[in-house]
């Protein structure tokens, strides 16, 4: 089994750093052509939109209501009554999804004016913004379909063409940044249309892989007489996505607030975030969602298996890992923030300043990023248990000390202190979420965690010392010609992971320690 897990994280990862490198692609075009101005700022708040309703209802929340009950009916249920569930599922779903992005098109001027309520102060952005945000909006209802047919891929073992999918919107981006940006005359819009199509795309690309599954794509609404399990699950499902879509809902609220107050600083502060919150995602993508998506499963298949403490050892080991990776990668971000930046993003339409400002918003997020990866994982030992309140009520919690953290840090830090409240806030929800699961009697850590510890702490600080001592100034990086930029950040990048791994392995940490363990004790 632990082999087997470990094959469908790196299958995913693989996918995900793909889609990661196309996406960071198509971000380098974009701060070539936006730059950090005001075109950049309107296509953001535009797809941030139909984003913070498919992460509502598409990703996040279905996947914790959908993947534990599915993988109930695959092993307990007939082959007719999952086809039965999952026609039902698809065709309500969509017709939901199709409502929302009906309402969403019509009311994108309120959906503006609260999302980027700065706006407002100046018409030519606010109408922009509108414009942009009722093309983008369809967007939704492919991504959701496409996170419902990435739910049934998952829970059969197929992780890799899932993982797969967002390629597609990074080559729609980059696609139209290239042709539609020149012959257009609003380039939000441009790209824009871009996003639409990706979504179509995507959704068409998981069809030939459902098939091979044999798993039923024919929607349905109406239920007959003999579709009371297949209903049933309906209904099931329907009764646990209502608190994850809140608990999501919190999350990307948290997001939203940062971006109303950022809409009030200066031009620039949202593409800052944005900018320095997708080099942040990089690590978060390419590890922490592919040992998440991985990890519910088979968690899901544990509890319904009763396997001895299987499901406390599983979480342990994804946390051991969350450790080993995510704390090097966040103090490699904070100390190469401005080589990162300057090398991707400096050229084109991006300014020195733009420069400066995203490296800070970058150390600021990147605080958080192990926090953010950990509640992933912590999430994941309620959601396999059917129980998607308690996240949300952890998550509410944390959103409103987000809240809190933010009034009180913008102004004296402006858009830095956005992200670092954001940071602060996902700290206090992974700690919370832990002592849950171990008053629940869910997770206890197994022994060896101290020295663990150790040999990373001492690995990450002869990792550091190598990185602060031949990083070079922010000025030196600047005056970089963009090849030279790009090959002194991969060799810094890549020696500083080699003295990171053998400080691990001549503390004597071996891979054999990092597998995890069959323990099938009753």
């Amino acid at each position: 089994m632990s082999s087997k897990i470990i094959k469908s994280v790196s299958a995913v990862g693989s996918m995900t750093l793909l889609s990661r490198i196309t996406g960071l692609i198509r971000d380098i075009i974009f701060a070539n052509i936006l730059g950090d101005k005001a075109a950049a700022d309107v296509f953001f708040v535009a797809f941030r939109i139909p984003n913070f309703f498919r992460r509502i209802f598409g990703e996040g929340a279905f996947s914790a209501a959908f993947v534990p009950v599915f993988t109930d009916y695959r092993m307990h249920r007939s082959p007719e009554e999952v086809s039965s569930f999952l026609q039902l599922m698809l065709g309500r779903f969509g017709l939901l999804l199709l409502v929302i992005s009906v309402i969403g098109v019509i009311g994108a001027p309120l959906l503006v004016s609260i999302m980027a309520t700065g706006f407002l102060n100046d018409p030519l952005k606010f109408e922009s913004a509108v414009s942009a945000t009722r093309i983008t909006f369809p967007y939704l209802f492919f991504i959701s379909l496409v996170a419902l047919a990435a739910g049934m891929l998952n829970t059969c073992g197929r992780f890799a063409a899932p993982a797969a999918t967002p390629i597609f919107l990074n080559l729609c981006l980059i696609g139209a940044a290239i042709v539609l940006v020149p012959s257009v005359s609003s380039s939000p819009n441009a790209l824009a249309i871009g996003v639409v199509i990706s979504g179509l795309i995507q959704l068409i690309f998981q069809i030939p892989f459902l098939r091979r599954e044999r798993l039923s794509i024919r929607p349905r609404i109406v239920a007959k007489p003999e579709d009371k399990v297949g209903l049933d699950g309906v209904k099931k499902v329907s009764k646990l996505i209502i608190p994850a879509i809140y608990g999501v809902s919190v999350a990307q609220i948290s997001v939203f607030i940062n971006t109303i107050l950022a809409s009030f600083l200066i031009t620039g502060s949202i593409s800052w975030l944005y900018y320095a919150d997708r080099l942040m995602e990089f690590p978060v993508g390419v590890f922490g969602i592919a040992l998440s998506t991985v990890i519910l499963p088979h968690l899901s298949k544990i509890r319904h298996e009763k396997t001895g403490n299987a499901f406390s050892s599983s979480l342990d080991w994804a946390s051991r890992w969350v450790v080993l990776i995510c704390i090097p990668a966040m103090i490699g971000l904070i100390l190469l923030a401005e080589a990162l930046v300057t090398t991707i993003f400096y050229h084109g339409g991006f300014t020195t300043q733009g420069v400066r400002m995203t490296a800070l918003s970058l150390i600021a997020f990147s605080v958080g990023m192990p926090a953010i990866v950990m509640v992933k994982i912590h999430a994941t030992g309620f959601f396999a248990h059917q129980d998607t309140r308690t996240p949300v009520k952890v998550a509410m919690y944390a959103m409103a000390l987000n809240i809190v953290f933010c009034l009180i840090l913008v102004m004296p830090l402006k858009h830095v202190g956005l992200a670092l409240a954001t940071s602060l806030s996902m700290f206090i929800n992974a700690i919370w979420l832990f002592l849950l699961l171990w008053r629940k009697n869910l997770y206890r850590p197994e022994p060896g965690w101290f020295l663990f510890l150790c040999r990373c702490t001492l690995a990450c600080l002869l990792m550091a010392v190598f990185l602060w001592q031949f990083r070079g100034d922010a000025s030196l990086w600047l005056e970089l010609s963009i090849p030279d930029r790009s090959i002194r950040l991969l060799v810094l990048i890549t020696v500083g992971g080699l003295v990171y791994i053998l400080a691990l392995l001549l503390s004597g940490m071996r891979p054999r320690q990092l597998v995890m363990p069959n323990n099938n004790k009753t």
